[in-house]
């Protein structure tokens, strides 16, 4: 705690900080005032901690307010319809984190059971709402115009019905009239028109490629909003991940405000499910998807293992490292190789193996950042090492995994 105290925080942290203090003082004495409870829910939506991902005595404050409140929930109130499922995943990683110093009692702790999941809300398909909007408006505007009196309509279609007739008659007339005088004037034959010689048709430039580099693939920031065990493969997490895609994007789908992707993951029994939940993570963003065990996975969460030895067979058990993105990254942010960058594939052809090409060069170095190493792929043009950032400069990173494979 004494951490917390002494960090630094922007003068608008700090405000936020004190609002939510607030917060927990009135839930201290109200701890099942459903407003307050709602509002808090629905913030921690998309939120690691109340300041987003930076840990403060705000989230402590709120722990001590609601803990004692909690343990009493019944399984409906956790994780039930109207439920406060997000409130619940805060106050777990609160008391369970290091960083806030609490050393709570396991007999004190709020029990949490990752698999007690009353109610799941039901993806929204963007484009079949935008469609159904559109449905809504036109039957409105259809309402609103047969209101406006039968006598009117029956009007307009006679006039439009007249108003035919009247040029009809008229180009029967003309016609007529041209007949009589082409039958009446000598009979004149009209020059013939000289054929002009056609000029070549100009060749077309020949189509412009790209070279393969690592830049195709598209890298982006990703923030996992929930996870869940695949319900047909032991080894699989389904996560559910914001990167940034626009409404109505093939294969997302609108998760609690956000245009969401679903991911299938090999990372049970390799990484533990709590740490996958409300988290950024570095996702590949423009891989075809497919389908595994019956769910279909739109793009793939980047992790370090360690890299194997000549001989060697990967036994898939671990350890595994996701990839941190830099602190302060958005949710959708690009992040590219230092010396590869540029504008990536909108979906990556498989037959032309650019990520089979490219990856075996995705390493980690001694100072535990994500490279790229030219030197490990003759594709790549040049033998440079290429730090993965952001915009801004900020490297992304994991947590022990020296000279790792990232995949």
């Amino acid at each position: 705690m004494a951490a917390l105290d002494s960090q630094k925080l922007s003068p608008t942290e700090e405000t936020e900080v004190q609002q939510w203090i607030t917060t927990s003082e009135r839930l201290k004495s109200s701890p099942s005032d459903a407003s307050i409870l709602d509002k808090l829910n629905s913030h921690l939506t998309s939120c690691t901690t109340l300041l987003g991902t930076k840990p403060s005595k705000a989230d402590v404050a709120i722990y001590e307010s609601l803990a004692p409140a909690v343990k009493s929930w019944s399984p409906e109130q956790r994780t039930g319809e109207r439920g406060h499922p997000h409130i619940l995943r805060h106050l777990d990683f609160v008391q369970n984190s290091g960083v806030f110093g609490l050393k709570v009692d396991d007999a004190d702790k709020v029990k949490v059971d990752l698999d007690e999941v009353l109610y799941v809300k039901p993806p929204t398909d963007a484009k079949a709402e935008k469609e159904r909007l559109k449905k809504e408006k036109a039957a409105a505007a259809a309402a609103a115009a047969g209101g406006s009196g039968s006598g009117i309509t029956t009007t307009l279609v006679d006039r439009t019905k007249a108003a035919a007739e009247t040029v009809v008659n008229a180009a029967v007339e003309v016609k007529d009239k041209a007949a009589a005088a082409v039958g009446a004037a000598p009979a004149t034959e009209k020059p013939k028109k000289e054929k002009k010689e056609k000029a070549p048709k100009p060749q077309k430039a020949p189509a412009v490629t790209t070279p393969p580099s690592p830049h195709l693939i598209d890298l982006r920031v990703g923030h996992i909003l929930k996870a869940i065990k695949h319900p047909e493969a032991d080894s699989l997490y389904v996560s559910t991940i914001a990167m940034g895609d626009q409404p109505g994007t093939d294969d997302t789908s609108e998760y609690e405000g956000q245009v969401c992707r679903t991911v299938c993951s090999g990372l049970n029994g390799l990484i533990p499910l709590e740490e996958m939940q409300g988290r950024k993570v570095v996702v590949v963003a423009n891989l075809k998807p497919v389908k595994m065990r019956g769910i279909k996975s739109c793009a793939m969460v980047l992790a370090a293992s360690p890299k194997l030895k000549e001989g060697e067979v990967d036994d898939h058990k671990g350890p595994v490292e996701l990839v941190i993105p830099p602190a302060g990254a958005v949710t959708g942010e690009r992040v590219t190789f230092e010396g590869w960058r540029g504008e990536p594939e909108g979906v990556l052809n498989p037959k032309k193996k650019v990520w089979e090409t490219f990856q075996p060069g995705f390493t980690t170095t001694d100072s535990l950042e994500v490279v790229f190493d030219g030197k490990l792929v003759k594709e790549a043009g040049k033998e440079e090492v290429g730090k993965l950032t952001t915009a801004s400069g900020g490297v992304c990173t994991v947590k022990t995994l020296k000279g790792a494979t990232v995949r």
